[in-house]
C-alpha cells in the first residue's frame, strides 16, 4: 500500500538506548575534534572533567522507532534524510540509558515526493527527566500524489547580507567515514566504492550526520566558548553531499540575542542550509 497519511500523530513503543563515555569520545573524534577539545575527546585528563558534543543524540537511535512502521509501504531506496533538529533539554550525561518514543509529525505531498517529519523524544531513565527532542524530515521521492498539504517550502533562516560574524573551517580526513560509520550507520554508501558508484558517486560520500556534527563543533566554539552546557538547539538542511577529505566552511550570522543563522559550505557549494542555533 502507499503512504498513510493517516499516521500523522501515531506514537511508537518506547524503546531504551544506552551509551558510555566511548561512545561519547568515539563521536568527538569522528566529527574531527582532538587535541585542542580534550573535555571531549578524553575522559582522564587532569583538571578536565568530560562533556558530550551537542549533537551526540544523532546517533543514539536505538529503540522509540515503531512510528515509522505506521506511515505505509515506499522504496527505501527512495528516501532521502532531508532536515535535521536537535533540541537540547539538559546537558547529556557521559553515559546513561534514555527511553526514546517516535512520534510521526507531519507527513506533506510534494506532488512527485512526499516529506515524512518524525520526532524523537528522549527521557532520563534514572529520573524520567527530559533529555533531548530530534526531529527529522524524510524526503520519500516517488510517494507523493495523494492530494494532501504541501507544508512549509520558500527560504527559511536565510543569512543577513552582510560578512559573518564568525568564519570556521574544518579540514576533514580521506578516511574520515570510516571513523564516523563506527557511531553505527554502516551503510556502504560510505565506505564501498562499488556500492558507491550504483549511487552515482564516483567515491563513497561522507555521512550527512557527520558533516553535521563538524558544524555543530564550530557553533560550538563560535557561540558558547566550547562548553556545551550553552548549546540549545541547532536545526539545518542537508544540500549537498560531502567527500571525504574536503574542507568544511561554517558561517554565522548572529540575527538577535541567543539566536544565530549558519551556513555550511565546500568551496562555493553549499552543503548544509537552512541552519538555525540558539544558545545561551
Amino acid at each position: 500500500m502507499p503512504l498513510n497519511p493517516d499516521a500523522v500523530g501515531s506514537v511508537g513503543e518506547p524503546g531504551e538506548a544506552t551509551w558510555t563515555s566511548k561512545d561519547a569520545l568515539l563521536y568527538a573524534v569522528s566529527v574531527g575534534a582532538g587535541t585542542e577539545e580534550l573535555e571531549y575527546t578524553t575522559e582522564n585528563t587532569k583538571d578536565v572533567s568530560q562533556k558530550v558534543l551537542p549533537t551526540f543524540p544523532v546517533v543514539v537511535t536505538s529503540g522509540g522507532m515503531g512510528a515509522m512502521s505506521k506511515i505505509g509501504t515506499f522504496n527505501p531506496a527512495m528516501l532521502v534524510h532531508g532536515q535535521q533538529a536537535v533540541t537540547l533539554h539538559r546537558p547529556i550525561p557521559v553515559s546513561g540509558t534514555a527511553v526514546l518514543t517516535g512520534r510521526i509529525v507531519a507527513m506533506h505531498d510534494k506532488g512527485k515526493a512526499a516529506v515524512v517529519v518524525t520526532a524523537t523524544d528522549a527521557v532520563d531513565k534514572a529520573d524520567g527527566k527530559a533529555l533531548w527532542t530530534s526531529t527529522n524530515s524524510l524526503f520519500i521521492r516517488g510517494e507523493g500524489g495523494w492530494g494532501g498539504d504541501r507544508g512549509p517550502s520558500g527560504p527559511q533562516n536565510v543569512p543577513p547580507d552582510r560578512a559573518p560574524d564568525f568564519e570556521v573551517t574544518y579540514q576533514t580526513t580521506k578516511d574520515q567515514a570510516l571513523v564516523y560509520r563506527l557511531n553505527g550507520d554502516r551503510n556502504p554508501l560510505h565506505s564501498d566504492p562499488s556500492f558507491a558508484k550504483m549511487g552515482g558517486f564516483d567515491q563513497p560520500i561522507l555521512h550527512g550526520l557527520c558533516t553535521y556534527g563538524f558544524t555543530g563543533r564550530a557553533l560550538l566554539h563560535s557561540l558558547c566558548g566550547g562548553d556545551s552546557d550553552k548549546f540549545r538547539h541547532i536545526e539545518g538542511r542537508f544540500a549537498s553531499p560531502v567527500l571525504p577529505g574536503e574542507a568544511l566552511t561554517v558561517r554565522i550570522w548572529k540575527t538577535e540575542a541567543g539566536q544565530a543563522v549558519f551556513t555550511t559550505s565546500v568551496g562555493d557549494r553549499v552543503v548544509l542550509d537552512q541552519g538555525l542555533v540558539r544558545f545561551d
